[in-house]
């Protein structure tokens, strides 16, 4: 069985060929919310993540939600021996 490769929302809305005001439809938010988003400037709630399921077909497990860096605590000076 093929696992499907985790994208980010921005990903999966670039896919699906849609503009950002195509798939606040389809989630049913604002074109903001979508930016937001996409930016990782807020998250999506329950409910949302439901919506975005349904319409994109892809798991909650599937999709990143937080940027990369998220949860790190220790700076790249730090990790090379400097301080802060």
């Amino acid at each position: 069985m093929k696992k499907k490769k985790k994208l980010t929302l921005k990903a999966i809305r670039i896919n699906m060929g849609n503009s950002q005001e195509e798939q606040a439809i389809l989630y049913g938010v604002s074109k903001d919310t979508v930016s937001n988003w996409e930016r990782f400037e807020t998250y999506p709630d329950v409910r949302d993540v439901a919506k975005i399921e349904k319409s994109t077909g892809y798991r909650y497990d599937d999709i990143i939600f937080l940027p990369s860096e998220y949860g790190e605590t220790v700076t790249n000076e730090e990790k090379n021996g400097g301080t802060m």
